[in-house]
């Protein structure tokens, strides 16, 4: 796949009119008949999310904390093989994963000295590409940091503006 042909038009577009390149993503949380559980509509698909184990929940599905990895380790594998094959690094193999630490002391009021949140996340890129030089993959790494959004977004938090609605 060429991505650079495919992203020509749209980078394109952007230069032209750049309010275009303006979207907003939404994601709706909705109410399921129990408390440790929820279902997460990102308007394409829908997912069953419920509470970690550790603080009630069942264990059978997604928490939030994996969710939020899940979207980085997305975020991260997609940028890396997008930026992969646009600096035509020949990749066997790109993996990423993604673990994050936390006190759910913290989560559960137990300890005010606990954060609420993960305290450390780390992000591990498997990168088999064994005809790349060391300047491609400093590269790859690079570019792969500095336009991954969700890395970013997290290294550099959005003000986030809470709005309460009661009917």
């Amino acid at each position: 796949m060429d991505i650079r042909s495919l992203q020509r038009p749209l980078k394109d577009q952007y230069r032209q009119d750049p309010a275009s390149s303006r979207i907003t993503l939404t994601a709706s949380g909705r109410q399921t008949d129990a408390p440790i559980a929820c279902s997460v509509d990102l308007g394409r698909a829908i997912y069953n999310a419920q509470a970690h184990q550790g603080v009630g929940g069942a264990g059978t599905g997604a928490c939030s904390g994996d969710l939020l990895l899940g979207a980085l380790a997305a975020c991260a594998q997609i940028t890396c093989q997008m930026v992969a094959a646009a600096m035509e690094i020949p990749a066997e193999g790109i993996e990423v994963t993604v673990e994050g630490d936390l006190d759910l002391q913290g989560t559960l009021g137990i300890s005010k000295a606990a954060p609420v949140g993960f305290e450390s996340i780390r992000v591990i890129f498997d990168v088999r590409a064994p005809g790349a030089t060391e300047e491609q993959l400093s590269a790859l790494r690079a570019k792969t940091e500095q336009y991954c959004v969700v890395m970013q977004t997290l290294q550099h938090p959005p003000r986030i503006e809470n709005r309460w609605k009661q009917q």
